[in-house]
């Protein structure tokens, strides 16, 4: 969210509703970007010498991984994230229809460029990183980067900063057989989940086409025969099959296949959230979109939807898919 004081609100949080459709890897930007956006995000990106498409891509991707309609529990709104009070001040009309509108991106997305410009001016006497500094008042606000002299020592704001850091510079290029994905490819692996959610649950459901009906029965006797969508692994297996990397069918081969993550913060967007008592029993995988949420396809009689990651109460471990092969998205 923005705002003086703001805490950090990760992708997941504040999502009420799925993102826009069409995620896909823009090769200029690196950084994978909606197609309805990515017109808006390069002009954007250009507001000033600080803010790059890259960046502003990335700082969307965090606060609402380019969700229009994303509103947080305590008021932040639209694609930006931004509260009430700083839109009031901050919001522009970004397309010239004689109105400002927090929820129109056209307007959302160039009032996040010129917020970040005016940080930038804001902070750049500060010592250390300039990126850094503007990134962290953007989320903690100017006052606490200045009272600190850099990036505040507040973990949700450090790991805000490394997180679209991390993002932003990373190249859009394959990924090599054994080496894990990077978070770019995370990221658009969220994009993709997101837009299924609404997905019925069918046990056995899902491929790396898409959704598929399912097979009989699940450990209480409900069979997905009948039902068009996905199950936990058939998600996953569905959203990283987009950016390229192919993983097994069920959620403990999938863990196999993956390189566990030994603190919660290094975790990025796009880690893998597993379930079971040992890697032999793990029985629910998800896919991790930050502020303790996953997207999920739970159990029979639910659909894909965005879950707590204590909503299961046996977590067993985070860890990241690694590429068995490379291909091109």
């Amino acid at each position: 969210m923005i705002g003086v004081g703001a805490t950090v609100v990760v992708i997941g949080a504040a999502f009420i509703q799925a993102a826009g459709n069409d995620p896909v890897l823009n090769m200029a930007l690196s950084v994978s970007v909606p197609t309805k956006y990515q017109g808006l995000v390069e002009d954007a990106g250009h507001t000033c010498p600080e803010v790059t498409p890259n960046l502003l891509a990335s700082l969307l991707t965090q606060e609402s991984g380019f969700n229009p309609k994303a509103q947080s529990p305590v008021g932040a709104q639209g694609i930006a994230q931004f509260m009430p009070s700083t839109w009031e001040s901050s919001g522009v009309d970004g397309n010239g229809d004689g109105k400002r509108d927090v929820w129109d991106p056209e307007d959302a997305i160039p009032s996040a460029a010129k917020y970040l410009c005016g940080i930038a001016k804001d902070v750049k006497d500060v010592p250390g990183n300039k990126q850094s500094n503007i990134l962290a008042a953007y989320n903690a606000g100017t006052g606490a980067v200045r009272k600190y002299g850099g990036v505040p020592p507040f973990k949700e704001t450090q790991s805000y900063v490394r997180s679209i850091t991390s993002l932003a510079d990373q190249p859009a290029k394959g990924g090599k057989p054994g080496t894990t994905i990077r978070a770019e490819q995370g990221a658009t692996a969220v994009n993709v989940a997101q837009e299924v959610l609404g997905t019925p649950y069918s046990w056995g459901g899902g491929s790396e086409s898409g959704p598929s009906t399912g097979t009989c029965c699940s450990p209480l006797g409900r069979s997905g025969a009948d039902i068009r969508g996905f199950d936990c692994s058939g998600l996953t297996l569905y959203a990283y099959a987009k950016v390229g990397v192919t993983l097994p069918r069920t959620a403990a081969a999938q863990y196999a296949a993956s390189k566990p993550i030994k603190s919660k913060s290094d975790l990025m967007p796009g880690d893998l959230v597993f379930y079971g008592s040992s890697a032999e029993s793990i029985h629910h995988v998800g896919i991790y979109v930050g502020g303790g949420y996953m997207i999920d396809a739970p159990r029979p009689g639910t659909e894909v939807r965005f879950s707590p990651l204590d909503s299961v109460h046996d977590l067993f471990a985070f860890a990241r898919p690694i590429h068995s092969a490379s291909k091109e998205i």
